[in-house]
């Protein structure tokens, strides 16, 4: 017997569908049949849940843009350090790659915010967050001693989030020599010309090498050999 699916769960399930309809479709071109398909429901099913569909598209772009600032003022919460705190900022502002849905359904939302005065106010909302974000790392590297800001904070910090767009567009493009490595790397070039600081990755912990056990052979009583295993462990090959 299957388990019925709660309210919040089905309205998770169709802001995902919803951004998937909004990447395939177009952030002002998607249709509520269409939405409805990607959630495999009847369109009086996603009605029941959203009556004004507007709302359902809403929620699905502040699903898609609570990854670029909720996410990452998260991740770095726990970081000391305020130069590994931008520069952990910076990878997570750009695409894992260029069919990274997040980034594809922003693009979508950039492209009809000159049109339409919610997603602009969405996007403008996300920018200022974003710039806030990067401004507060600056200046409390600067007044830690880490940072030598050749600039005005919340200016070096609007550059910040620009270079993050700029690139991460590219990236969606599909540009063939900017990937998120290089992207990472160029907008990294100009942080260190901003703060006066080397922003030198932290290496990853190398992965411990897999183990197996060995081993030896007895006698048996028969005159046959039996396995033991070795004292320890060894290095696999």
């Amino acid at each position: 017997m299957t388990q019925r699916k709660s309210r919040a769960d089905r309205r998770v399930e169709l802001i995902d569908a919803a951004r998937r309809a909004m990447i395939q479709h177009g952030a002002e071109g998607v249709h509520l049949n269409q939405i409805a398909e990607e959630a495999g429901l009847t369109s009086g099913a996603v009605l029941y849940h959203y009556p004004d569909l507007r709302d359902l598209l809403i929620e699905a772009h502040h699903a898609g843009m609570e990854r670029f600032y909720e996410q990452r003022v998260k991740k770095i919460s726990g970081i000391a350090d305020p130069a590994q705190k931008l520069i952990t900022t910076i990878r997570s502002g750009l695409p894992e790659g260029p069919d990274d849905s997040g980034v594809r359904l922003l693009c979508e939302l950039g492209g009809a915010a000159g049109r339409n005065r919610v997603y602009g106010t969405l996007l403008t909302t996300l920018y200022d967050r974003q710039v806030a974000m990067y401004q507060m790392i600056l200046e409390i590297g600067a007044a830690q001693g880490v940072f030598t800001l050749t600039g005005d904070s919340e200016q070096i910090a609007r550059n910040l989030v620009a270079l993050e767009d700029a690139y991460g567009y590219r990236i969606i493009a599909r540009h063939h020599s900017i990937g998120p490595d290089e992207a990472v790397g160029l907008i990294l070039d100009f942080a260190r010309m901003a703060t006066g600081h080397p922003l030198k990755e932290t290496p990853a912990a190398p992965r411990p090498k897999a183990t197996r056990s060995t081993r030896t052979t007895r006698p048996r009583a028969n005159g046959k050999t039996a396995d033991t295993p070795a004292a320890g462990p060894q290095d696999a090959d």
